[in-house]
Parts: C-alpha cells; sequence; structure tokens
C-alpha cells in the first residue's frame, strides 16, 4: 500500500508545449482542488471543480476514468460542465494519484466511488459517468448502489453478445512495469490503448505528462501494474448492466474500436428500452479526446433532460 503524495499541478514538466485552443487552456485554469479519502485503508484521491454559477447548489456528476487512466483525463471536460453541475473526478485504487492495494475488485472500487460521491459533497440523487474500464466499475457501483444515485452513463464501455467471438470483455492485460530514464523519453513512448489516432495532439502530451512518476529506477507510468492483470476483467459485467438499480445511457463512439453498433444494441437490451443510446460522430475510443467538445455536448444533453425528467 502506498502513502499519498499532494500532486503539484503547476510543475513546469506538466506543461504542454503543443499549441492548444483557447477553450482547453480556459478550462485547464478552472479552479478546482485535490483531495483524498481512505477507502479500506487505502488514501483514494479525486479532483473536485468549483462550479461558475452562484446561486444554489445543482446536481453533482462523478467522471470515472478507464483502466490504467486517471482523473486528469477529465482535466479539459469537467469544467465545461460546471455551469449546472458539482464535478468531481476519482483515481481508482492503483491508478493515478490513489493509492495501491495489495488485491483489489470491483467490489472495493464501487466503495471507492460511493466513498468520493459522499466526501466531494455531490449531493443527492448525483450522476456517474464511468469511460472503458471506469464503465464496468460505474456497472457494479450502479447494481450494487444503483438507488443511491440519479443515473449511471456508460461510455464505451463493451458488453457483447455471449456467442460474439470477441468475447465479452476485453482481456489485455500487463504484467511488466518498464521505467524509463528521462520524463521526455517516457512521454515518448506514451501511447493510448486500445491503439488509435487522436488529431489532439495537446490533449494526447497533457495526458501523457500526468500520467508518470519519478521511482529510484526512473520514471514509469502511475497505475499499479498488479491492478492491470486479466483478474480485474473476472465479473458478470453483462448482469451488473442488466441489474442496475438506476438509470442507465451507453455513450459510444462511431469509429470505436471496441463498441460496435451491434454491440451497443445489445447494451440496449441488456439496459431496457428506456436508456437512451448514443453515437457520437467520429468518435473512436477514447472519446473525450478525440471529440472533446461533441462528448461534452452530448453528456449535458443526456443529463438535462434526466434532470427535467426529475422536476
Amino acid at each position: 500500500m502506498t502513502t499519498h503524495i499532494q500532486p503539484d499541478w503547476a510543475a513546469p514538466h506538466l506543461q504542454v508545449n503543443q499549441p492548444a485552443p483557447e477553450w482547453f487552456a480556459r478550462a485547464l485554469s478552472h479552479p478546482m482542488h485535490s483531495h483524498f479519502v481512505d477507502v479500506e485503508g487505502c488514501p483514494i484521491h479525486y479532483l473536485r471543480w468549483q462550479r461558475t454559477a452562484s446561486d444554489a447548489p445543482k446536481r453533482g456528476v462523478l467522471l470515472v476514468h478507464g483502466g490504467g487512466a486517471h482523473a486528469n483525463w477529465w482535466r479539459f471536460i469537467a469544467p465545461l460542465l460546471t455551469r449546472d453541475y458539482e464535478v468531481a473526478a476519482i483515481d481508482l485504487s492503483g491508478m493515478g494519484d490513489s493509492g495501491h492495494r495489495d488485491e483489489y475488485s470491483a467490489a472495493l472500487r464501487a466503495a471507492e466511488i460511493r466513498t468520493v460521491l459522499a466526501d466531494a459533497e455531490l449531493g443527492a440523487q448525483p450522476f456517474v459517468v464511468g469511460h472503458s474500464f471506469g464503465g464496468y466499475m460505474t456497472m457494479r457501483f450502479g447494481a450494487d448502489y444503483g438507488s443511491e444515485i440519479g443515473g449511471a452513463v456508460i461510455v464505451d464501455s463493451p458488453i457483447r453478445r455471449p456467442d460474439d467471438p470477441q468475447g465479452q470483455t476485453p482481456q489485455r492485460a500487463l504484467s511488466l512495469a518498464r521505467h524509463y530514464p528521462s520524463f521526455e523519453l517516457a512521454i515518448e513512448r506514451f501511447r493510448l490503448l486500445p491503439a488509435q489516432t487522436c488529431e489532439n495532439d495537446f490533449i494526447v502530451e497533457f495526458i501523457a505528462r500526468h500520467s508518470l512518476r519519478e521511482t529510484d529506477a526512473g520514471w514509469t507510468w502511475k497505475f499499479d501494474v498488479s491492478a492491470m492483470g486479466s483478474r480485474r476483467w473476472g465479473e458478470p459485467f453483462h448482469e451488473h448492466l442488466q441489474k442496475l438499480r438506476c438509470r442507465a445511457a451507453l455513450l459510444f463512439g462511431q469509429n470505436s474500436a471496441l463498441v460496435s453498433r451491434e454491440t451497443a444494441d445489445y447494451m440496449a437490451e441488456l439496459m431496457g428500452p428506456q436508456a437512451p443510446v448514443v453515437e457520437i460522430p467520429e468518435a473512436q475510443h477514447h472519446v473525450m479526446l478525440d471529440q472533446p467538445l461533441a462528448f461534452v455536448a452530448s453528456l449535458r444533453t443526456l443529463l438535462d433532460a434526466w434532470v427535467r425528467t426529475d422536476g
């Protein structure tokens, strides 16, 4: 288990060199705070943004990253939601700036999500948005604690038909930690998994710079390799999706390597006829990287509709 270290977000090596549009720079400058909370003996890190409006508190949104990723994947997305929502983003255990565990499970990560929802004071019936592996953890959370939230949004997390030759979930596993002699060399080696192109070089660079930590052996990725093994798929996620105790929706990329239209149709069957299914044009698996503004527009439309339905 590791102890927590407060990140220095203003550190020079974290600053992006690639030219970036104004909206991106404005989003990164939005006030936020870094927090830790203990969950079953492990320090769990999360980011909490300041809402732009000054009137009464609104509904909350918790953003959950993908496998091996971290809360900073949402740094340029979250501020675009703060006009109407209280927003936070979690680092799941073994990833980002959270602590490491001797053993990991979806049940523990569901407890982490639940604890951060409370500690971040996201209010009654908040929404949980999970991308990729984070979508699977959101499914488990929704099956266990869904009555406590206003809805779960699954973002490009495939649940395939039992007879699909690709299997029900991706089976990528990592078993060896890699170390690099310099920070810049490590940045050059950063790759998206699954592999995809992304024309927003400034976003990929930003993600890469926030994905590393320095050790005695050199620079390495922040995630715990033991948290990235095949055991993380050892859950009946199709059952969790079907047993969600809350509203659900699926957002997926039109050109996703993981979620096809057929897969989306099957997931819609599991979620039920009232669950929205939204295909984001031109987006690949990492939808918030290659189509960030379209992703935000889709998410806002979905959440706003749920809020209006709740009255």
